[in-house]
């Protein structure tokens, strides 16, 4: 199935949200034009998955052994979305597939990254070949490996003379800045959707807050706000990342105890306020003369969340358009899928896939490590 002169890759993304595997196919041609969508699927975790890959992001008992287990899951998951992405497509020449992994632990500021995924096996189960360990180098190159994805957006959601800004609000929220000069920039700016899904959980045992029903039920604690706001994470001058490691239940919990008890409606309206103050921070500090705000990943399908988005920047006197990124024609939960297949295709052509003004690496980096079909 592999040929050196196709243009068509494969994406594969599964998030911090740990609800699925995002696959496109898509062709990418090397002159620069227009992107072609071919093809996406999605195939969802089983809750055993979740769970397994939710007590790695601890430490715990014979992790070895249960992170390997997990990487033969998640090589299975992203084979099955394979499959579905080629069934329409049976003698398409696939030139790699890049395949992101699944984050278990992100602690660049002691030299690592871990995305736990096993490439070798997912070759042999396609016959593709498989770009896969896109952050380590940027991160051993003094970088915070993430976020990876403005680069991408800067080649497909850019224009000139204007200044754009692109938020994925995935578990955790990031912003690419694409500024009215041609220049990059990007960070985390904090939780996504991370503690609101860990909530709703707990409480209603659903994995996430559909639509931000039941956020947009509650009344938002300015208590509670103002203790979230404060996080030293928040107040970090970028190049930063974050995940799991900081922003989890316990975190939460050890806020809660300091105020006067809340009901858990409450906890989940000032949650979602929470997602939207930490990013409109964010973007009118760094990007106050930003015309249009796109968003994608699984947030940009939270009504209230959007809403909230909008009244945050508003609220700051930054008076930016907010929609989702299909207003830009690109499926809003295909986008980091996307990404994933140009990083494959920058691999492939030897080209770095990183921005050093945006990770804080020392230089441009060639990402990815190959498993030959």
């Amino acid at each position: 199935m592999h040929t050196s002169s196709s243009n068509v890759y494969i994406g594969l993304m599964s998030g911090t949200s740990l609800d699925g595997v995002d696959g496109v196919l898509v062709e990418l041609p090397e002159d620069g034009t227009a992107m072609r969508m071919l093809a996406s699927a999605y195939t969802r975790f089983t809750e055993a998955f979740r769970q397994q890959a939710m007590a790695l992001q601890q430490p715990g008992e014979n992790e070895i052994h249960r992170e390997a287990l997990l990487g033969i899951a998640i090589a299975e998951s992203y084979a099955s979305c394979i499959a579905e992405l080629m069934r329409a497509h049976p003698a398409l020449q696939v030139r790699a597939a890049g395949a992101h992994g699944q984050t278990i632990r992100h602690r660049p500021e002691l030299g690592y990254t871990r995305q736990t995924n096993n490439p070798a096996l997912l070759a042999e189960l396609c016959g593709i070949d498989v770009i896969a360990d896109f952050r380590s180098r940027d991160v051993a190159a003094g970088g915070q490996g993430a976020p990876l994805v403005p680069a991408f957006h800067r080649a497909v959601f850019g224009v000139a003379h204007a200044c754009r800004v692109v938020v994925n609000i995935g578990g955790i929220s990031n912003i690419s800045i694409l500024h009215a000069d041609g220049r990059t920039t990007g960070f985390d700016t904090g939780p996504g959707n991370v503690l609101m899904d860990a909530w709703i959980s707990l409480h209603q045992a659903k994995s996430y807050d559909d639509n931000g029903h039941w956020a947009g039920q509650g009344t938002v604690s300015d208590c509670l706000l103002e203790l979230l706001m404060a996080d030293a994470f928040l107040h970090q001058a970028p190049p930063k990342s974050t995940g799991r490691d900081l922003f989890h239940l316990d975190w939460l919990h050890a806020k809660l105890a300091l105020i006067a008890p809340l009901s858990a409606v409450d906890v989940q309206a000032s949650l979602c306020i929470f997602t939207a103050a930490t990013l409109a921070d964010a973007i009118c500090r760094y990007a106050s003369d930003a015309s249009a705000v796109y968003v994608c990943g699984g947030g940009a399908y939270n009504a209230v969340l959007m809403r909230h988005l909008g009244h945050q920047l508003q609220q700051r006197g930054c008076h930016a358009s907010v929609s989702s990124t299909a207003a830009l024609g690109v499926s809003p939960n295909h986008v980091e899928a996307l990404a994933f297949a140009w990083l494959a295709q920058r691999f492939t052509l030897r080209l770095p896939g990183n921005l050093p003004e945006v990770t804080g690496a020392a230089g441009f980096r060639l990402l990815g490590a190959l498993y030959r079909a």
